[in-house]
């Protein structure tokens, strides 16, 4: 099924650039651009962000905004490789502060986001006063959890000590992510995590986090796991906790989450010689003259041995674990950030006659809802890493499309009480 939005992006680009133009910049042959516009072959979805950042090359906005200006200003916090920037960049925003400690992710966000006007890249924001953050309106952060307990403060309830967030959660990340919003009190903000945040320590951590949003900064949270394989081939479930600095009528219902998501045969290299030839990857992952995926990405003999007497092992033990095989009509496992030892959780099925291979780099961008304009510039072993760390792109873009009408009604408001009383001032 064709979908409006990059339909109409596409519409909207022809008329700024040339069919050529656009295939050279979305990675396709000329001939699919050609046929997306007479409406032959549906325009697909996972182009939306590669056709909005045409759009934004030509002088447009960053995101493709309609109004030729920023919607609104967010920060991009625990940034990785930006993912979660890429979805809220996709309706109207403006980054303008980022903070990641990975030499190597930095070194990918850059390649993509190249720094302009007064935004900041810093690294650690541990050490990062609060208050040199730029003003903003929503703080986005993919924080690492790192476990923490709540151990002690009955102790010092009874001594009179003080304690709150400041107390209950020093030595973690999430107490950066607090202090932030305590000084900068933004409109809203999206945090988001593995799944298991919400039974860690018996589900005391995550109650301490709840605590901290909404008693101590005072803001109104709602959380939702989310998989997301209704966007890409991948089981991939994690916790969404947004908040808004007002009272505001946000409901998860919203979210528009197809039934029937995409198998992973739609983000394999195509062996059928339609494989687009991307400048920035050139022949690194598929060797476009013979039309297959490099070699090197085959298992040995010897992993494939190990990996197979590992799975039997615990099977006999009757345990669950081992490899897993996908196919082009499957659905796969979760990619983690070990993908680059041995590949085990997803390995593509080559037929009877070759090993299992495991994925590309490129492969597990498409998987995680990167456009193929996404560049790659780290080794192999890093690029498992990054996005075995990352989120599912086109999830942050949903959870973003029904945040901001919020967002906006929540500023609006703010901007015409101020408006109100700074008349009476002067009444």
């Amino acid at each position: 099924m064709t979908l409006a939005a990059p339909l109409d992006l596409l519409k909207q680009a022809r008329a700024r650039f040339t069919q050529r133009e656009i295939a050279a910049h979305v990675g396709k042959d000329i001939k699919t651009v050609r046929r997306w516009e007479k409406g032959e072959t549906p325009c697909p979805s996972m182009l939306e962000p590669a056709l909005r950042d045409l759009l934004h090359s030509s002088g447009r906005t960053k995101a493709g905004s309609a109004t030729g200006d920023a919607q609104f200003r967010f920060i991009d916090l625990f940034a990785g490789i930006g993912g979660i920037r890429m979805g809220f960049e996709a309706h109207g925003g403006d980054c303008v502060f980022t903070s990641e400690w990975n030499d190597f992710s930095t070194k990918t966000y850059r390649e993509n986001y190249p720094p302009g006007g007064d935004h900041a890249l810093i690294g650690d924001i541990v050490s990062f006063p609060a208050e040199e953050v730029p003003s903003h309106d929503v703080l986005l952060g993919g924080f690492p959890c790192q476990p923490f307990s709540i151990a002690g403060v009955s102790k010092k309830n009874a001594l009179g000590r003080p304690h709150g967030f400041e107390c209950t959660t020093q030595g973690t990340l999430f107490f950066d992510v607090a202090r932030i919003i305590a000084a900068k009190r933004p409109a809203a903000f999206l945090l988001e995590n593995v799944k298991n945040l919400l039974s860690h320590d018996k589900g005391r951590t995550f109650d301490v986090i709840l605590q901290t949003l909404r008693d101590e900064l005072g803001y109104e949270v709602h959380y939702r796991v989310v998989d997301g394989q209704h966007f890409t081939p991948q089981h991939r479930e994690r916790i969404i906790i947004v908040g808004f600095r007002g009272k505001t009528s946000f409901s998860w219902d919203d979210l528009r989450l197809p039934e029937s998501g995409p198998r992973l045969g739609s983000i394999l290299h195509r062996t059928d010689g339609s494989e687009p030839v991307l400048p920035w990857d050139h022949d690194r992952f598929f060797d476009h003259a013979s039309k297959r995926v490099q070699p090197k990405y085959t298992l040995t003999p010897n992993l494939w041995t190990y990996l197979q007497n590992y799975a039997a092992k615990h099977r006999a033990a009757g345990n669950g674990f081992g490899f897993g095989m996908a196919y082009p009509e499957s659905v796969t496992r979760t990619l983690s950030a070990r993908y680059h030892k041995d590949g085990s959780e997803i390995l593509v099925y080559q037929g009877e006659q070759l090993r299992p291979r495991r994925l590309t780099p490129r492969e597990c961008a498409r998987l995680m809802g990167f456009p193929d304009t996404f560049r790659i510039p780290v080794s192999d072993t890093q690029a498992y890493r990054q996005f075995g760390n990352s989120v599912v792109m086109p999830v942050m873009r949903e959870v973003a499309r029904i945040m901001l009408p919020h967002v906006q009604t929540l500023l609006a408001v703010e901007t015409h009480n101020g408006s109100k009383q700074a008349l009476s001032l002067y009444s």
